[in-house]
């Protein structure tokens, strides 16, 4: 795919539109904008600008001149991306939300907040607690990830076991279409069967199909009751095979999060902390809500018996802000050990996934990986971070993961699994979105990227490739 350079001229009109205070071009300050939170060099790529824009006009003119110069333009958040789906692999303009950040407005009475892309989600949540309501989506990333970002990947995160991923939280959003026209796509409704659901089609879509601007969103009343236990397993088959007899148990867990015990050991070294049952025990962390006391009460004693009947050790009341700060430290402990690390984010569905944690297991170790694993057990969403071994150069470690994908791959598709349970396709995971996708489902995506961006502007080279 070929695009023109950013020309003095053009550089010229993007500063025009933006103010010239907004526009980066220094090699040195433009350094972070090549990379998300992949920090294998190797998916680095350099944009030649970065333009901050403060409203949906600005981002629309830039992109109608995008159109009429053939640059590509990558919409960005916080980059707090894990598929490099906010890398310029093909240079261009890295187009930053992050300034616009305003919470516009939060509905008490309907139920509603209206926000633009950069908002952190940590400051929706807090600003909707203060008037005593819940903003559900929750994604680990939530101190410094965006609203924005959250809905072009349609993040999922601890909740989604109960409430769904970020998808579920919308009603509507603004956006900038890839020609440059600003749209709102869907409405403040609790149904409708109206046309094509375009406002679903765009979130998840990765920046591909539309630039978020704007978006209204879901609010909760808050959770007066919240109970979180850790339950401490031997092994890994009891633990996630614990998931299926809570919901059958007529129990609907706000989260179910799961780490293997290799990884609560990272953890306790990261955080320099003592964590209960690190010697031999595999977590699961279970968070319930009730309408009152003694229903939390009766959902503890039958969550203990589950578990204790399924192979617990122990089943505790947890030290809340403790262990979810051990659960959220995950990628940064990872982080900690290596900084080249393969990021899985696979999913299956939530019976299959002992057999796939069990699958793991054994390619890892035919194939000399080095793992940590956690997972948001209550929706089958594995994260396999795969470190490569000091002992190896990174030709052989590459060549490796590459060999264990294929089988494992395989084996998702065969249950019944996917590539990506929130993190993404981006430019990180494409081959495998060509590989293992149906030929007539990637035909279908493809036909609608070029139907509605027939200049490829539009974040190009992510999640597939477009001729």
């Amino acid at each position: 795919m070929k695009y023109k350079k950013i020309s003095q001229e053009t550089l010229g009109n993007i500063k025009s539109i933006v103010g010239e205070k907004n526009v980066i071009t220094d090699t040195n300050t433009i350094q972070p904008y090549s990379h998300d939170e992949v920090t294998d060099p190797a998916y680095h790529h350099m944009p030649e600008v970065v333009a901050y824009v403060e409203s949906a006009q600005q981002a629309a003119d830039l992109v109608k001149l995008a159109n009429e110069h053939h640059f590509p333009v990558v919409p960005r958040g916080a980059g707090t991306g894990l598929a490099c789906g906010a890398v310029p692999i093909y240079g261009g303009l890295v187009l930053s939300l992050a300034k616009m950040n305003k919470i516009l407005e939060i509905n008490e009475d309907a139920l509603y907040a209206v926000v633009e892309p950069g908002v952190r989600t940590a400051d929706l949540q807090a600003a909707a607690e203060a008037k005593g309501l819940f903003y559900a989506g929750d994604p680990c990333s939530g101190d410094s990830c965006f609203i924005g970002g959250n809905i072009a990947t349609n993040a999922g995160g601890n909740r989604a076991v109960k409430y769904g991923t970020t998808r579920h939280q919308v009603y509507a959003i603004e956006i900038v279409s890839p020609t440059g026209k600003i749209m709102t796509l869907g409405a403040r409704l609790q149904k409708q069967s109206t046309g094509y659901c375009l406002d679903q089609l765009v979130i998840g879509s990765e920046g591909t199909l539309g630039i978020i601007t704007k978006a209204t969103v879901k609010l909760l009343p808050k959770p007066q009751f919240t109970l979180d236990l850790l339950a401490i397993f031997h092994t890994v088959d009891a633990a996630i095979g614990v998931v299926n007899k809570i919901i059958k148990a007529g129990i609907m867990p706000t989260c179910v999060e799961f780490m293997d015990n290799i990884t609560i050991q990272s953890i306790e070294r990261y955080l320099n902390e003592k964590l209960q049952g690190s010697e031999n025990g595999n977590y699961l962390i279970i968070q319930v809500e009730g309408i009152n006391e003694n229903d939390l009460d009766d959902k503890a004693v039958a969550l203990d018996e589950i578990c204790t009947e399924s192979g617990s050790s122990s089943v505790l009341v947890a030290d809340s802000e403790k262990i979810w700060r051990a659960r959220k430290s995950f990628a940064e402990a990872v982080r900690a050990e290596s900084l080249i690390v393969c990021k899985e984010d696979v999913v299956v569905p939530v019976d299959k996934e002992p057999q796939l944690l069990h699958e793991i297991l054994l390619l890892a170790k035919k194939y000399n990986l080095i793992t940590r694993i956690a997972s948001h057990a209550g929706d089958g969403n594995v994260h396999l971070n795969i470190i490569k071994n000091k002992d190896l150069n990174y030709e052989t470690w590459d060549k490796n993961i590459k060999a264990m994908q294929q089988e494992l791959y395989k084996t998702i598709y065969a249950l019944g699994g996917r590539l990506s349970g929130e993190h993404g396709i981006g430019y990180k995971r494409k081959h495998l979105m060509e590989e293992f996708t149906d030929p007539n489902e990637l035909a279908w995506m493809k036909a609608i990227k070029k139907a509605l961006d027939p200049n490829t502007i539009l974040n190009p080279g992510k999640i597939f490739d477009v001729e």
